[in-house]
């Protein structure tokens, strides 16, 4: 990706030829029964190619391009009137996975900077930014007030955030 924002055409291509493996696997596994996985494999390398420039080096490819991938399938559901439970969004961990040679560092390192936040703050992150859950829902799963929930999840990201450029730093 590095090369590609750089200009370089043959870099760039070996990319999108690379991702779009990784993107069929992802969709094999998440995409319900009836939705056409090339199609959502080639809207996403149309967006991985179009936002390419709000791409931020400092941070893993794959998060960013597998975040993209996961809005792609669920902006299909919802445009095809499909119930957002169909959308097989199982835990965190599996955010990242892709085939056996893709590296799972940006797993780890999630599943590693969450561990360092209390667990009312991890939960309340996990549960309505990972999982999609709604603040309300949230709050009565872990038995929080919403506006408790709200600030927990901002506490929480500023945390994040500071532990990622203290780790960058050093």
């Amino acid at each position: 990706m590095l090369a590609g924002l750089a200009g370089e055409a043959a870099p760039y291509r070996r990319l999108l030829e690379e991702l779009s493996g990784l993107l069929r696997a992802y969709y094999a596994r998440r995409a319900p029964p009836g939705v056409d996985a090339e199609d959502l494999v080639q809207e996403t390398l149309i967006a991985v190619h179009t936002r390419r420039a709000t791409y931020d080096t400092a941070q893993p490819f794959t998060a960013w391009a597998y975040a993209i991938a996961r809005y792609k399938l669920i902006d299909h559901l919802r445009s095809n009137r499909m119930s957002r439970m169909d959308v097989p969004i199982d835990d965190h961990q599996e955010l990242m996975a892709a085939d056996d040679h893709a590296s799972t560092e940006g797993t780890h390192d999630m599943a590693k900077l969450l561990g360092r936040l209390p667990q009312r703050t991890r939960q309340a992150i996990e549960a309505v930014k990972l999982e999609g859950k709604s603040v309300a829902e949230t709050a009565a799963r872990y038995g929080m007030s919403e506006s408790n929930v709200k600030i927990s999840i901002h506490r929480g990201l500023k945390a994040l955030a500071s532990f990622i450029g203290r780790d960058s730093d050093a």
